[in-house]
């Protein structure tokens, strides 16, 4: 019989590969000098897009008196939802480095088809969104299957489609057509509010979702025998959400109105908003099919040697930013009232600029939703203050590409700072 053997080792659960965590977990003070750290490095985030929100919202603040009403904030919000809405569906496909230039369109043309199909062959309004999503989703496919299969790249598709889809909508709304949006529920969706309690209520929802979520986390990091972050840091999140979501709240709660009727509550199109921000961000941060996404981004070869279907991530990404721009021609069409056959045509550069100017690399495999809603409040305070202050309509697009190029000029420097290539891999 042989001697046991005294090198044994205990061998631990493998953790999974959705468990979120900086990586340097310890007490509250070594979170901060890590972050720090990572800020230093060139991870900065969405920090100088935050920055530059609260710049420009002491510059408009101090240049119009009107900038900082309950009115306007809450104008804000309903404006830049289209934009958070394409820049979210950008995202996705950013991160794996790849370029939609057709998501505008995509959404201006399943508009185009909805419109028709309700007000022409007067199908029910429910069912004609249905069929618009599907026809997102089969846009979306038909982009992967030519990119993840084919081998095209990204920028060529969603060209060819860019230019497609424009004639496609002239030819189904015909040329100077126009067809008011005359449906009460998309009306509604971007013109009217939660009742007072309503927005309260989203409130305590969201922050109790972010509490549950941390738990879960800190749950499962647990059972993966992983050290978990500081208590402290969940509640110092949670806390800040709660503070600054009330402010909100009870801002939206005031009479805005300049009638006799009271206008209060936060516009419905903002709970929607924030809960496809919250199911992208699970979906990224939390599920391996998340993972697999940041993976590809950053190094796809890396990723297909460990067994990641690049193709199918890559096919799955186009389905998913095609989906979502549909959602972000439906407020679009329900903010404006009408269709028309230029729907689409000129906000996708601006849903690249939200997600670029938030945070997002366009290199691939750095980036978050919340990166690219950041961004859209940053071009949508551009446009609102500009115009709040009567200046040429063309110095909006000036400036925001001013704040385009600063941004991916700090991505790229970032990237070389921590040691990375501007050369895709």
């Amino acid at each position: 019989m042989s001697a046991p053997d005294t090198n044994t080792t205990t061998l631990l659960p493998e953790p999974t590969n959705d468990l979120i965590g900086s990586g340097q977990e310890g007490g509250l003070g070594q979170q901060i000098r890590s972050w720090g750290s990572r800020v230093r490095q060139g991870d900065m985030g969405a920090l100088p897009a935050v920055a530059g929100f609260i710049v420009l919202s002491i510059l408009f603040a101090f240049l119009s008196p009107y900038f900082l009403t309950e009115r306007n904030f809450a104008n804000l919000l309903t404006q830049s939802a289209e934009l958070v809405m394409l820049g979210m569906a950008l995202v996705f496909v950013i991160l794996l480095g790849e370029i939609d230039l057709s998501a505008g369109v995509t959404g201006g043309l399943t508009m185009c088809i909805w419109i028709v199909l309700t007000d022409v062959t007067k199908l029910n309004w429910f069912l004609a969104l249905l069929i618009a999503f599907l026809a997102g989703i089969a846009i979306g496919s038909f982009i992967g299957f030519f990119v993840a299969r084919v081998g095209i790249p990204s920028f060529v598709v969603t060209l060819g489609l860019f230019l497609g889809f424009q004639g496609l909508e002239l030819i189904i709304i015909g040329t100077g057509g126009n067809y008011q949006v005359q449906t009460p529920a998309i009306v509604a969706l971007m013109n009217s509010n939660l009742p007072v309690w309503g927005g309260w209520l989203m409130l305590a929802v969201f922050v109790a979702l972010s509490l549950g979520t941390a738990f879960w986390d800190r749950s499962r990091r647990k059972a993966a025998n992983v050290p978990n972050g500081p208590l402290t840091l969940v509640l110092i999140k949670s806390g800040a959400l709660l503070v600054l979501g009330g402010i909100a709240v009870f801002l939206l709660s005031q009479d805005r109105s300049a009638s006799i009727i009271a206008v209060r509550g936060v516009p419905i199109v903002v709970p929607i908003v924030l809960a496809v921000l919250w199911i992208g961000t699970f979906v990224l941060d939390r599920t391996k099919f998340g993972r697999y996404i940041y993976a590809v981004g950053g190094n796809a070869e890396a990723a297909r040697r460990s067994g990641v279907n690049v193709i199918l991530i890559r096919f799955l990404v186009f389905v998913i930013c095609s989906f979502l721009a549909v959602g972000s021609g439906l407020f679009t069409a329900g903010r404006v009232g009408s269709v028309d056959a230029t729907a689409g045509k000129d906000i996708v550069l601006s849903g690249v600029a939200a997600a670029v100017v938030g945070g997002v690399s366009l290199f691939g495999g750095r980036g978050r939703l919340v990166h690219a809603a950041v961004g859209a409040l940053v071009i949508t305070v551009i446009t609102n203050g500009l115009g709040l202050l009567n200046l040429p309509s063309g110095l909006n697009n000036v400036i925001a590409g001013a704040v385009l190029i600063l941004a991916a000029t700090i991505d790229a420097l970032s990237r070389l700072r921590s040691g990375g290539s501007l050369f895709r891999r």
